[in-house]
């Protein structure tokens, strides 16, 4: 297989030690996605990789993408993602898209975080009450915006 070693580096980072069995069964596919995901699209932008991290959770999260969501989890929190950060993601997905399709990613990050030996729940991070929400949606200087 011809992987390009920035492809093998970034995915080492996100992934150590893991090997896909898309090797064996799909290599032509692995080829071509790891070498364009993991070398072509992060080294042809400004993005840092938390950050990129962070807009792929919200990514994974707008198109239902669960099985990948539940991957990425790990490769985020790698890259620094903070389990704040990721439960935040989570919470606002609700206000656009509605409990019934956030609810499996708030279930798939409980059973990662908890895998992980963190305590659930995490701390309240909420700036946002009842009585303020609409003026700080307005000012865009919420929290949480519901």
């Amino acid at each position: 297989m011809a992987l390009t070693e920035n492809a093998k580096k970034y995915h080492e980072r996100m992934f150590p030690g893991y090997f896909s069995d898309f090797l064996r069964t799909d290599p032509e596919f692995i080829e071509l996605f790891d070498n364009f995901a993991f070398d072509e699209v992060v080294n042809n932008d400004d993005l840092d990789d938390k950050t990129r991290f962070l807009s792929i959770l919200a990514t994974l999260i707008g198109c239902q993408g669960i099985d990948e969501f539940i991957g990425m989890l790990e490769a985020s929190y790698n890259f620094g993602v903070t389990p704040i950060e990721t439960k935040e993601i989570v919470y606002q997905a609700a206000a656009y898209l509605g409990i019934g399709r956030v609810f499996p990613f708030l279930k798939a990050v409980n059973t990662f975080l908890q895998g992980k030996g963190i305590q659930l729940p995490l701390e309240n991070q909420g700036t946002t009450t009842r009585e303020n929400r609409l003026e700080k949606r307005r000012t865009g200087t919420n929290r949480y915006i519901w």
